[in-house]
């Protein structure tokens, strides 16, 4: 929002709004993708085990193992270019309250 006071333009800014920042934002992005990483190395490891033992779960087991790092690529890259659920930056300032005709402010009485 542009408040102008006094013929000036001035921008107001809500910090609620404001975005976390670029190094925070790196490293959890990072923790998601080791995470997620880390269930593919163990879907792997549950597929190469259960082989013989249950081979549908073995197959499902190797398809997530497959699926997982392109999904995890595109969660990890995602987030900073939009983010609808962020409030506004921009709060609309309080007007001050207008007098009534004929009545002075208490500090000019």
């Amino acid at each position: 929002m542009i408040l102008k006071h006094r013929g000036k333009s001035q921008q107001v800014f809500r910090i609620t709004g404001a975005r976390s920042g670029l190094a925070e934002d790196v490293r959890r992005r990072q923790r998601r993708y080791i995470i997620s990483m880390g269930v593919r190395t163990l879907s792997f490891i549950a597929a190469a085990t259960l082989w013989n033992v249950w081979r549908p779960l073995s197959v499902v087991a190797l398809a997530l193992g497959l699926v997982l790092p392109y999904v995890s690529v595109v969660i990890a890259n995602a987030g900073r270019e939009n983010a609808p659920s962020l409030p506004s930056a921009f709060i609309e300032t309080p007007g001050r309250p207008m007098l009534e005709e004929g009545r002075r402010p208490p500090e000019q009485q």
